[in-house]
């Protein structure tokens, strides 16, 4: 493997440029070739990753944890319950002992300060699995979707992100996109767009980038002609019953249906969704508000997840091949 970023960590978009973006985009690509074709080389034999979860995790972990193993490296998982850090004992201190103990470290948990101090005092490479702030490695496995159902050229690839832009995933598509060049819209009421000065830091990389980047209130502009209709939820597992009336108000006209979909004007637009989703009644927030708000599905239709435009599963898998990718650039 040609490419490398030795020694970098992996915190937010912000910090590499497009051709490094691009060149992990690659990366993975081919590592997924080699998993598929059954020769992967154990590059990272010997190595030692902690994985810290300060939240719950399904795909971040099991992509950290499976990539790690599949090129020879040992993990150590810590949850809240096995640490002490941020309680006993300060991020930085918890840093500097893990950093003479590991040879990189994952944190997916709720501060941006928290994994950017991981990096500052450990020593070693630092993966942010996800913040309130930015989810990058998500990004990645979104770019890779794309590219696989779009010729393999995202210049120039439209985009449209529907529902609340104010988070880690509204931040991430906005800088993933004007890094990479894409035609990205954000449809949603202005108060659940990105901040503004994150969205200006944005705009500017977009000047040199070719990006363009929409935002509006408007869903029938946003969506017109664009080749991928992406959403998250709502509501989080943990959040007060107390903010759902609000968003439901709010973000209801931002739902994908199949009217949604048909909108855009192009038979073969694609359905992103970084998971997990609340599409119908098989999960007890998505029953629970069902019954206060009569909605089955909420974020997204059912009928549009499990359609054949739907790309979500293939966004998982990609998860570990783009995981897989940064490993291997900052460590080999």
């Amino acid at each position: 493997m040609s490419f490398s970023l030795i020694g970098r960590s992996f915190l937010k978009l912000e910090d590499f440029t497009p051709d490094e973006i691009f060149g992990l985009l690659d990366l993975a690509e081919s590592l997924k070739l080699e998993r598929l074709e059954r020769r992967e080389e154990h590059r990272l034999a010997g190595r030692n990753l902690a994985l810290i979860f300060e939240k719950t995790s399904t795909r971040t972990r099991a992509s950290f944890e499976v990539a790690a193993y599949d090129q020879g490296a040992r993990v150590s998982n810590i949850d809240p319950g096995s640490s002490q850090m941020g309680q006993k004992e300060t991020v930085r201190d918890t840093a500097r002992v893990l950093g003479r103990l590991y040879d990189g470290i994952a944190f997916r948990g709720k501060n941006q300060n928290d994994v950017e101090a991981l990096a500052d005092a450990s020593g070693v490479p630092v993966y942010n699995g996800l913040t309130d702030q930015f989810h990058p490695t998500q990004i990645l496995a979104d770019a890779l979707t794309m590219m696989e159902h779009s010729g393999g050229d995202l210049r120039g690839i439209s985009c449209c992100y529907l529902g609340d832009a104010r988070f880690n995933m509204g931040n991430s598509l906005l800088m993933g996109a004007a890094k990479i060049g894409l035609d990205f819209r954000i449809a949603a009421p202005e108060s659940y767009w990105p901040a503004s000065a994150h969205r200006s830091c944005c705009e500017a990389i977009a000047t040199d980038t070719g990006a363009k980047l929409t935002f509006t209130e408007t869903v029938e502009a946003a969506v017109d002609g664009a080749d991928f209709l992406y959403t998250d939820i709502w509501v989080s597992m943990g959040e007060s019953e107390e903010v759902w009336a609000d968003r439901v108000g709010h973000l209801l006209p931002y739902r994908v249906t199949a009217d949604v979909m048909a909108m855009t004007g192009k038979p073969d637009t694609r359905f992103l969704h970084c998971l997990p989703s609340y599409h119908n009644l098989g999960t007890d927030i998505g029953r629970k508000i069902a019954d206060r708000f009569d909605l089955d599905g909420i974020e997204v239709s059912d009928e549009v997840f499990e359609s054949a435009a739907s790309l979500v599963f293939d966004q998982a898998e990609n998860r570990l091949h783009t995981i897989k990718a940064v490993l291997v650039a900052s460590l080999c």
